[in-house]
């Protein structure tokens, strides 16, 4: 089963992503033969996330998709139930972009995850990792890029936010996902989010 992982570029003025530092050890690590890993970075541009997400599945044909991106306001790993009909954001992309509030289609509201966050909470917790769903992705790519999966694809999809994990210091990002939300300072490591990430690899394969 060929399950397709994406993560993003560092953003903000940030030097890293916590999820693209998963991507990479989820990348470099031995599977059960079961399992066929295929990984994408996505640029953090309103131009560029959704046609590269859309470029990775057609190149390697997953069976499902797993998203990863990071809310530096948040202290757990939390699966999103839903994908909202807007787009903005608050800080620009990295091409300087700024986009105004405005539906990102003509389509409903909410769009539903595919894969049952509250079973991908409880794999997360089950690796030792502090976790729980949450019902509001944000507006910014993180939101877009799921959005495209859910409305663009019949895959069974996922998007999981990450706390903003650095090797050093505090992440300057947060307010990105969640309005008003100071960066948080989250006590977990690239590799523990790796596990947990792993953990919810393994509920979608044997699903």
């Amino acid at each position: 089963m060929t399950i397709l992982v994406t993560g993003f570029e560092p953003f903000g003025g940030d030097p890293e992503n916590a999820s693209e530092q998963v991507v990479v050890r989820l990348r470099d690590r031995s599977w059960d033969a079961e399992v066929e890993l295929a990984t994408a970075i996505l640029p953090v541009t309103w131009d560029g996330a959704a046609p590269a997400l859309l470029e990775a599945i057609a190149a390697h044909r997953p069976d499902a998709v797993v998203a990863l991106g990071e809310a530096g306001g948040r202290a757990e790993v939390t699966p999103e139930r839903r994908a909202r009909n807007l787009g903005h954001d608050r800080i620009p992309d990295n091409a300087g972009v700024e986009r105004p509030a405005a539906p990102l289609d003509e389509g409903p509201e909410w769009l539903d995850s595919r894969i049952d966050p509250a079973a991908l909470v409880e794999a997360i917790r089950g690796a030792g990792v502090p976790a729980g769903t949450s019902g509001d992705a944000g507006a910014f790519l993180c939101n877009a890029v799921f959005r495209t999966l859910l409305r663009d694809t019949e895959l069974p999809a996922a998007f999981i936010h990450l706390p903003a994990v650095r090797t050093r210091g505090a992440a300057t990002v947060g307010s990105e996902t969640d309005p008003g939300a100071a960066a948080a300072m989250p006590e977990l490591t690239f590799d523990q989010l790796a596990e947990a990430v792993a953990a919810c690899i393994r509920v979608v394969v044997s699903a």
